[in-house]
């Protein structure tokens, strides 16, 4: 009876150590995927249009595929153009700055 006793204290102190040995989830503004700021859809959509024009191709073929905020006023947007990749620079009043193939 005294040796199940000491065997549970054991295990107990053993799972009291382990659980010690856990880290505390990231705060969400710590993570990687909430530190990028991606581009509002609309700007998206305008840079899509930008796009479609330079390849030369119907908009409807034109997707962006990911986006990120460059300053407090423009964002680069990345687009696939039926098969061939393009970059978009916009800023925050709807503006296209650039439109450049990507190679």
């Amino acid at each position: 009876m005294m040796r199940s006793k000491r065997l549970v204290l054991a295990a107990g102190i053993g799972l009291a150590f382990l659980g010690g040995c856990q880290s505390a989830p990231p705060k969400p503004e710590e993570m990687a995927r909430t530190s990028l700021q991606t581009a509002p859809a609309d700007l998206q959509l305008i840079c899509a249009n930008a796009a479609a024009g330079t390849a030369q191709v119907d908009s409807s073929k034109v997707l962006p595929t990911s986006s990120r905020q460059l300053d407090a006023t423009s964002y680069s947007v990345d687009l696939d153009a039926g098969g061939r990749k393009f970059n978009c620079i916009v800023d925050t009043n709807g503006s296209v700055k650039s439109v450049q193939p990507v190679a």
